[in-house]
């Protein structure tokens, strides 16, 4: 991990999270923990919209892109609130065997898609 860190820390592009031991239910209950005590504190109003609730997210930003390796069909209790419109790619490659090769299959599959966030497609006749 550190190895990676140090190769990567001048990068500005894309973001890479790798989460160990993390569960999406519990990072949205822990958010609302927080948001409830600075209710009760008096620090904020009680009116949590979608994007404040993003903000007590570890990861608030939406995910474009999931790819589950290893041929499972699912998500598994990971970024529940993040992939509301995500694209989800399943691979069948083992992640110790997931390339670049493997990688850029994916991201041609994604760049195909018609990306709509929950909306109809206006292009289509």
């Amino acid at each position: 991990m550190n190895k990676a860190v140090m190769q990567t820390a001048h990068n500005t592009g894309l973001e890479l999270c790798i989460a160990i031991n993390y569960g999406s239910r519990r990072e949205m209950l822990l958010g609302m923990q927080e948001y409830a005590r600075e209710v009760a504190e008096g620090k904020r109003e009680n009116n949590l919209t979608e994007e404040e609730f993003s903000k007590y997210l570890f990861i608030p930003e939406e995910v474009d892109l999931l790819i589950r390796t290893s041929g499972e069909e699912r998500i598994s209790n990971f970024l529940l609130w993040q992939l509301a419109y995500s694209e989800l790619i399943f691979d069948k490659t083992p992640w110790p065997d997931f390339d670049e090769k493997a990688l850029d299959a994916c991201l041609k599959e994604y760049e195909s898609r018609d990306r709509r966030f929950g909306g109809l497609n206006t292009n289509e006749n």
